[in-house]
């Protein structure tokens, strides 16, 4: 008799074969939610396993580095971290080009979980920037930039510096600044970004109209990196990491 390999059907093996006679008649499942409350009864066996790569990852992840003022979450259409993540990339852009960009642009899905109130860990930085997105520097035109404006007003917010958008209840721009003026549109800007949202994707498609050449990309520059290099700096400053809602997107009903 041969046999076959024809597919999976929920994760079960199917085959056929010269000689029919099986079909499959049901399929049943069950969702398990993977949660904390699993936490409550340990698997003992796993625990012993991943024992001696909890300590190394532990050693590495739990010194403070420094002291948030306070809690800071990420929400649109404008939120205390992602107002921080924007102005860390703006601020670090004055690096490569000599001066800060223009507008600082991120995007609240890059910010996996919240910065708590206190001790600033390693690990913290690592869980709200888990992902290896790296520092872009766009160059683009006022109309490009108000395009830009309207692909985040569309979401009803992302994470932004620099500039202030007041968008309507259904997501369309209403108004936009740029350091207190308004936009011209054949005037260059520089916008400091991650290089995935400068490729055009979540939903900011005006950044895929503008050409590489105007798109610098410095090395050894992940978000992750540029977020501890700034901790670090504002700690040796005697500073507390502190950022807050300013009305930087604001939502005119």
């Amino acid at each position: 008799m041969c046999i076959i390999p024809a597919g999976i059907v929920a994760g079960i093996f199917m085959f056929s074969s010269c000689h029919s006679g099986y079909s499959l008649a049901s399929v049943e499942g069950s969702r398990i939610e993977v949660t904390a409350a699993l936490d409550a009864n340990p698997d003992s066996a796993a625990i012993a396993v991943l024992a001696p790569y909890q300590k190394t990852v532990d050693s590495i992840m739990s010194p403070v580095i420094g002291q948030s003022a306070r809690f800071m979450d990420r929400f649109r259409p404008e939120s205390e971290l992602s107002n921080l993540v924007a102005d860390i990339l703006r601020y670090s852009a004055s690096a490569y080009i000599g001066r800060m960009a223009d507008v600082g642009v991120t995007n609240m899905g890059g910010l996996r979980t919240a910065l708590p109130e206190g001790d600033i860990t390693y690990g913290n930085i690592y869980e709200i920037t888990p992902f290896e997105n790296t520092l872009c520097i766009v160059t683009m035109n006022g109309a490009l930039l108000r395009e830009l404006f309207e692909n985040i007003a569309a979401v009803h917010g992302e994470g932004l510096s620099g500039a202030c958008l007041e968008i309507s209840g259904d997501g369309k721009l209403l108004d936009a600044t740029v350091a207190g003026k308004e936009i011209e549109d054949s005037k260059e800007y520089k916008v400091a970004t991650l290089d995935y949202l400068a490729e055009g994707n979540d939903h900011m498609t005006a950044f895929a109209k503008v050409g590489d050449a105007d798109k610098l990309l410095p090395e050894k520059a992940t978000v992750r990196q540029l977020f501890l290099n700034y901790v670090n700096e504002q700690t040796k400053a005697g500073k507390k990491i502190d950022s807050k809602i300013e009305g930087r997107i604001t939502v005119k009903e």
